[in-house]
């Protein structure tokens, strides 16, 4: 390997690592950086939801449910989210994808008190389940949304 070919993808990896925002991802989870604490954090991110139109049908507050039942948690709260018009096209092509829709994205707080947003790769839900071609559309205006949500909720 050429060493200026080294050198480009040191760099590309560097950059990446350095990404203002902070995103991670394996085995399609995304995660990102936020710039707040949880609870200013999940209010953004539930306003942008909001504003893109997509309905919220629930939170469910880990924490406080661990705190119900004597156990600590860090703050650890999911909102599960969407519409027809972007899940439906993707369970037309194969139902069982209905097992990770509507759309989910998880607040939470690590042990050194950063917080994150959590949420499921569109694309890799599509291939988990087989989803094909004429689809597509809907996993990358899905991809686009969930992105531009979790941004705007975590930057300042």
């Amino acid at each position: 390997m050429k060493l200026s070919v080294l050198i480009k993808i040191l760099a590309v990896i560097a950059a990446t690592c350095s990404w203002e925002t902070q995103a991670m991802a394996a085995d399609g989870l995304i995660t990102i950086k936020s710039s707040f604490g949880p609870e200013d954090t999940m209010k953004r991110l539930e306003a942008e939801v909001k504003a893109k139109g997509l309905t919220v049908f629930a939170h469910v507050d880990h924490a406080a449910g661990a705190s119900a039942v004597g156990l600590n948690l860090r703050p650890t709260d999911l909102i599960i989210f969407g519409n027809a018009k972007g899940g439906t096209p993707l369970m037309q092509q194969a139902q069982t994808v209905g097992i990770d829709l509507p759309l989910k994205a998880l607040v939470w707080q690590d042990e050194q008190g950063v917080t994150w947003i959590s949420y499921n790769d569109p694309a890799y839900l599509a291939g988990r389940h087989g989803v094909g071609e004429p689809a597509k559309a809907a996993v990358t205006a899905m991809t686009g949304a969930l992105h531009a949500i979790a941004t705007k909720a975590t930057a300042p």
